[in-house]
């Protein structure tokens, strides 16, 4: 379990922020889901970026 967790935690953080954007902008905060709506794409983009960093070294 714990292998798992650390290939695949930025996956698992992407995807339950992408659910905490669904949830605000169905409860009436439209702007604040579409702000979190952006750190998915963040998340994994940092992750690819240190996973590369990692294997050129």
């Amino acid at each position: 379990m714990k292998r798992f967790l650390e290939k695949y935690y930025p996956i698992l953080l992407a995807f339950f922020s992408f659910l905490y954007s669904v949830f605000l902008w169905f409860s009436g905060n439209e702007l604040e889901g579409i702000y979190v709506g952006l750190w998915p794409i963040t998340i994994l983009g940092f992750a690819m970026a240190i996973r590369q960093r990692r294997r050129d070294d």
